[in-house]
């Protein structure tokens, strides 16, 4: 990966980033807090209440909303899409994801109102407000099991129409699970042979792709380390490794579009992942700001050009 990931003591925050993560810090405890866990097939109505919220939030940020509608276990569930239109490069397209549901008996905090919390901040921002390309935020429904990997899968549901449209997608981001650090070492740990290469403590955020998108997470990591003062890591790596493609970015690798994760690893770092511990407080906010803060510069320049 290109130049070196960040390894001093991290500086204090300054006023935006403190903002952000009171902003952070309220979405994560809406979702994962107040409404809880939310499902298609245990929680519809927790599934729609979240699906109203993020809806609420991007309006709020002045973007249009449409929801794509889609039939799983039964019920109507909801892709949530807000398009910033490109001055120059319109039909070129930026998508920015994250799922907004949980899986049965967790709340969720990190996997995902993390990832939305995330996404409904970076929608605010005002120097991603007049984008060259086209920019569009997307929030999933249906990423966890059972509807993972399947037709009824948010994410995939939205990448096959997108294909269907012939819409040229040049990059897409998926957020997920953002907000879990442990400096601790021995706190990080990988599907084989991957600690043989990257770090033992659980301090930093992760780029993940396939090999064939490798040029996409180059760039990622760099943009990031270029602009972020904390711990970044990427892996252009083969796709059936475990966790590889264990986020919505897999959807559009379906559909033929170059898509990566950017992450905390999730499984691989907190030992509240999928458990009814995955709780508000179990964050740490002030590094999930910092990342943020450096993702949004990543998407600023994937817009531009």
């Amino acid at each position: 990966m290109p130049l070196k990931s960040f390894r001093e003591p991290l500086p204090a925050l300054n006023a935006g980033q403190t903002a952000l993560c009171d902003e952070l810090r309220g979405h994560v405890t809406k979702l994962a807090g107040e409404i809880g866990e939310r499902n298609a097939g245990y929680r519809p109505r927790s599934l729609d209440a979240a699906a109203d919220y993020v809806q609420s939030m991007l309006v709020k940020s002045k973007l249009e909303v449409e929801r794509q509608t889609f039939e799983a276990a039964g019920k109507h569930c909801h892709n949530l899409v807000a398009e910033v239109r490109g001055r120059n490069q319109p039909d070129q397209i930026v998508v920015v994801g994250a799922h907004y549901d949980s899986v049965v008996g967790s709340p969720g905090a990190d996997d995902n109102a993390s990832g939305v919390a995330a996404l409904l901040a970076l929608a605010r921002w005002e120097e991603l407000k007049q984008p060259a390309r086209t920019l569009r935020y997307v929030a999933f429904a249906n990423e966890e099991p059972p509807f993972f990997q399947t037709a009824q899968m948010g994410g995939l549901v939205y990448a096959r129409r997108c294909r269907e449209r012939d819409e040229n997608v040049v990059a897409m981001l998926s957020l997920e699970s953002l907000g879990y650090y442990d400096p601790s070492e021995g706190s990080q740990k990988y599907p084989l042979p991957l600690g043989l290469f990257y770090p033992s403590r659980g301090d930093f955020v992760a780029f993940v792709g396939r090999s064939s998108d490798r040029a996409l997470v180059r760039r990622c990591v760099k943009l990031f380390r270029e602009s972020a003062q904390f711990p970044s890591e990427g892996g252009a790596l083969p796709g059936a490794l475990p966790g590889i493609g264990w986020s919505d970015h897999w959807a559009f690798w379906q559909a033929d579009y170059p898509a990566l994760m950017a992450t905390d690893t999730a499984q691989f770092r907190s030992p509240h992942y999928h458990a009814t511990e995955d709780t508000p407080d179990k964050l740490d906010y002030e590094r999930f700001a910092r990342v943020v803060d450096g993702l949004g510069k990543v998407i600023a320049d994937l817009a531009a050009h």
